[in-house]
């Protein structure tokens, strides 16, 4: 295994039966998994030094058009608590934001119709024109080129939209209300070409997955090269119809994350939200698998309990906008910092 491990550094990728050997080993032996990630973590530092990005989260909507298996905003969940917050409450959070700190602003939120391209282009272009300087990211699921272009033109810089599942049987089995993989697929084609800084990804652990699929996921994402790429762990909800699935496994999860890293040296990888709520140690775990951004959450502290895409989400403390003395320390305790630069991209 250590040959795959020296083969993916130096060539960035790997047939898909070395790619589904190393995960398979991965998933059971320690010492392959730590020959994986210490290699993903060197060349992270290379890239990026021992600077960690912080991204502000603010969550939009709970109000979501689509019927995704697995998510707690899905429209069929009744028991979901609903809001949507205001122009002026969004940009009360950027004022906040920008005090503590933060340089890139993350909106997020379910596929909310309410949100029209005159509402979402009004606000990003507040934005834009009170602080010129940050960087914005979207990530408000699908929408049409003619949306994505108008998002851009109005100040918006990045997107964030997971595919989720690259095999395309297993995408219907998760989105049954939805469009389909093509269509996702497109949509990620279309924000690349518009010129955003664009990011794809997948769960780890959801019903139904195999590590055939995750391989499908690994070569789809280097085929396409995004500059970010999201991957955390599946984490049930009580109220959807996987409620009741076990939570993905963590050391899946970080070797695709190291493996990710591995195939792109230079793109802007997370350590979750949702790996810090499986682990109280998942934040440290996913930046010592080469992940060097995080994102605590901006989101008014009233309303970040309903934002539930799955349950018992981690949003206080260090996960939280107001906790950055605390996530600095956490980091110090693995020789990290946090980097308060716009951290985009480099090209």
């Amino acid at each position: 295994m250590r040959e795959l491990v020296e083969q993916l550094t130096s060539l960035g990728r790997l047939d898909n039966v070395s790619l589904k050997a190393l995960l398979s080993q991965c998933a059971k032996d320690d010492h392959v998994l730590q020959l994986l990630r210490d290699s993903a973590v060197r060349t992270a530092r290379e890239q990026f030094g021992l600077g960690i990005y912080i991204r502000g989260l603010i969550e939009l909507s709970s109000y979501c058009r689509c019927d995704c298996l697995y998510c707690g905003l899905r429209r069929s969940n009744r028991s979901a608590e609903r809001y949507r917050l205001t122009h002026d409450e969004v940009m009360e959070c950027c004022k906040e934001g920008y005090r503590l700190g933060f340089r890139t602003f993350v909106l997020q939120g379910g596929e909310d119709g309410t949100h029209t391209d005159r509402w979402l282009t009004e606000l990003v272009a507040t934005m834009r024109r009170e602080y010129p300087d940050v960087a914005i990211t979207l990530s408000l699921g699908e929408r049409g080129e003619e949306s994505y272009r108008a998002l851009y033109e109005a100040g918006a810089n990045r997107y964030l939209l997971r595919h989720e599942a690259a095999n395309e049987e297993l995408y219907e089995s998760l989105h049954p209300a939805g469009r389909g993989l093509r269509h996702r697929l497109d949509c990620l084609e279309s924000l690349k070409r518009i010129g955003y800084q664009t990011g794809m990804g997948m769960m780890i652990g959801v019903k139904g997955q195999t590590i055939d699929h995750i391989v499908e996921d690994l070569q789809l994402i280097e085929r396409m090269r995004p500059e970010m790429v999201g991957i955390g762990p599946f984490l049930p909800h009580r109220a959807t119809p996987l409620g009741g699935e076990p939570a993905g496994d963590l050391r899946l999860v970080l070797a695709a994350v190291a493996i990710v890293r591995l195939m792109l040296p230079k793109a802007l990888i997370p350590s979750t939200t949702a790996l810090a709520t499986l682990s109280p140690t998942g934040r440290l775990e996913g930046i010592l698998s080469g992940a060097n951004v995080v994102m605590p959450n901006l989101s008014p502290s009233d309303i970040r309990a309903k934002y539930a895409i799955y349950e018992n989400k981690a949003s206080w403390g260090k996960e939280a906008a107001e906790g950055l003395s605390a996530l600095e320390a956490e980091l110090q305790t693995i020789g990290y910092h946090i980097d308060y630069a716009r951290g985009d991209f480099n090209f």
